[in-house]
């Protein structure tokens, strides 16, 4: 559940294409083993290459609380029980010529983003995103969507990786047909209980067909084919 998120954001700085924002948020969210209490704000910019490009800059301070741990929680999760803070710097690179950013007709959306985290705070590491996308009209409405996305995140030495910064799959939003990180990877923890982790790395793809059923209310039917692992 999202507690409050606040965000502005100014398109244009200084009397050129330079977007800024500024957020603040505290949420909360209850998983199978344990509960996540995060607090914290970011500043943003971002400022137009080339056509349909943009480069952005971000930092992000986080402080989180774990509590409630079950006994079958990883040992991951249980090392990190209270409070502990993230100082992180994100930088990315997209392209993105979409005619619409919902039920798109044609188009590209692709990114590449890269964090740092390990200024400072309890948890520290490297971590890159890459993300590609295609819409492609075919015939009266038929649109085909490709769409590959893939990752990977390492550990700095004298900080810790929490597993809710490492990878998981399932869901609406990348893998149909699992339910919300039932993708992940299975471990015995120090109490003897198998349990679930995120992965260090993962690849997905989706391939999609679309057809608007009634456009004017947005309605579309899809068949979709998913793969994907961690």
């Amino acid at each position: 559940s999202d507690l409050y998120n606040l965000s502005f954001t100014e398109p244009w700085m200084f009397d050129i294409p330079l977007s800024g924002s500024i957020n603040v948020y505290r949420t909360r969210r209850d998983y199978d083993t344990y509960d996540k209490t995060s607090m914290g704000g970011g500043l943003g910019i971002s400022y137009p290459i080339y056509d349909f490009t943009r480069v952005s800059l971000g930092y992000r301070y986080d402080v989180t609380d774990i509590s409630d741990i079950t006994v079958d929680a990883s040992d991951n999760i249980k090392d990190l029980v209270g409070k502990n803070a993230t100082s992180a710097v994100t930088t990315a690179l997209s392209y993105d010529s979409r005619d619409v950013a919902f039920n798109t007709t044609r188009g590209q959306d692709h990114s590449l983003t890269y964090t740092y985290a390990g200024f400072g705070g309890d948890i520290g590491f490297n971590k890159v995103v890459g993300e590609l996308g295609w819409y492609i009209p075919v015939y009266k409405g038929l649109v085909t969507f490709l769409h590959g996305k893939s990752g990977y995140v390492s550990e700095l030495d004298g900080y810790t990786l929490p597993d809710y910064e490492k990878f998981y799959l399932g869901g609406m939003n990348s893998v149909r047909g699992f339910g919300f990180q039932d993708i992940n990877i299975k471990t015995v923890n120090s109490a003897g209980q198998i349990t679930e982790e995120g992965g260090e790395s993962f690849v997905q793809f989706n391939f999609e067909l679309t057809y608007p059923l009634f456009k004017d209310l947005g309605i579309v039917g899809v068949v979709f084919y998913d793969t994907g692992n961690v």
